[in-house]
């Protein structure tokens, strides 16, 4: 019972990932895509201000959210390592690691790279209750570079690229089963403006995007259906509200919608599979009809935007108190979650992390689960301010 229990929770945990042939209720359009790991928050400090990250402030791990901040970094060079678990309340191996390290080379520029992997956990497979198991153990990868620059002295971007292996295809179901591989690229920028006095206060803007993750879409097998990367537009802005040399406050907002065709029963059988026209887009054309392509029209494309309120205090840069909430359409997948977090520096040592509760009657998989970050911060520092 234990393993079936497993198996059919790594099942849950990699839906998406193996897309979905049938769905019959068509009312409830939610967009799936493979890989879905690349879209969790992969350090604590973003998941402690509701998945925030666009336009924050520089960090170790910008990689994921917008690597375009890195040449707006104050430290010359940084390694940043997360670990996240998933269903903690269920299970104690399914699990996202991140490591990232970035340079910045000059006043202009700056390279990073990652590497996060996603693991499924141990899987026992038998067809008899005394056969021995097989042991398999579902994983995913990603590994990426990036470049930014700046192309002013108040605005940058970057480009990054990005090799992706998704292997969870079980063997004993399909025996000639692989690992799906393939690559994508984001095109990401980032402003922050000069400190500006205001009556009882100085202030600072920020504003970023990135358009994640486009590339071709995964196959497991050559007559197996094709599944969308998670391709993404991240659109957000903050203040930041300087009261005094040891205190300020960051106010964040950030709106996400990916750009994968939405499903719909375009041949008027009652369900929505790979028969229908969304199926056989190729990835460019789907970034593009993603925009007007919800059979509600306009309406349904606005439930297709996340939204999340993201706070941030900090004092004398060496302690920070984080808050968030993180918003989706009851009709495309229903995550609702409140997030706190909490940062320690040391030195040239930070420490992150953060706690979610979903407001939601969808409970997340990160529901009541402790994230962890650790960053090593070296080298000269640059004077951005």
């Amino acid at each position: 019972m234990k393993n079936l229990l497993i198996v059919l929770l790594a099942t849950f945990v990699t839906f998406k990932g193996l897309a979905q042939e049938d769905t019959s209720n068509i009312d409830q359009r939610v967009i799936t895509t493979g890989v879905p790991f690349m879209l969790i928050a992969g350090d604590a400090r973003s998941a402690g201000m509701g998945d925030i990250g666009v336009s924050s402030a520089p960090d170790a791990f910008s990689q994921q959210w917008n690597p375009a901040k890195f040449a707006f970094s104050k430290d010359k060079q940084g390694i940043g390592v997360t670990y996240t678990p998933y269903l903690s309340k269920l299970v104690n191996d399914i699990f996202l690691g991140n490591i990232t390290y970035y340079n910045r080379i000059n006043e202009r520029s700056a390279v990073a790279g990652s590497l996060r992997y996603f693991s499924n956990g141990e899987i026992e497979l038998r067809e008899t209750a005394d056969q021995i198991p097989l042991l398999v153990k579902p994983n995913e990868l990603m590994f990426d570079l990036s470049y930014s620059l700046k192309l002013s002295e108040r605005f940058s971007m970057a480009v990054a690229g990005r090799y992706i292996r998704s292997d969870l295809k079980l063997q004993t179901a399909i025996e000639d089963a692989n690992a799906a591989n393939t690559f994508a690229v984001d095109i990401a920028g980032y402003y922050q403006s000069e400190e500006i006095p205001y009556n009882n206060f100085d202030g600072r803007w920020r504003a970023g995007f990135n358009f994640s993750n486009i590339g071709p879409k995964l196959k497991y097998d050559e007559t197996g259906q094709e599944n969308n990367l998670p391709t993404n537009m991240a659109l957000g802005g903050g203040f930041d509200f300087i009261l005094d040399p040891y205190n300020k406050v960051s106010a964040l907002v950030e709106v996400n919608k990916l750009l994968v065709p939405t499903p719909s029963d375009s041949n008027g059988d009652g369900t929505i599979n790979s028969q229908d026209d969304y199926y056989n887009e190729t990835f460019v054309s789907g970034v593009f009809s993603s925009f007007g392509d919800a059979p509600d029209g306009f309406s349904e494309e606005l439930k297709e935007f996340t939204w999340a309120l993201g706070a941030e205090y900090t004092y004398q840069d060496s302690f920070a108190f984080r808050a968030g909430y993180f918003n989706e359409s009851d009709e495309k997948g229903s995550r609702k979650f409140a997030t706190l977090g909490a940062g320690f520096k040391y030195t040239s040592i930070n420490i992150d992390l953060s706690y979610l509760f979903s407001t939601s009657q969808v409970i997340s998989p990160l529901e009541g689960t402790l994230r962890f970050g650790l960053t090593f911060n070296f080298g000269e520092q640059y004077d951005e301010y």
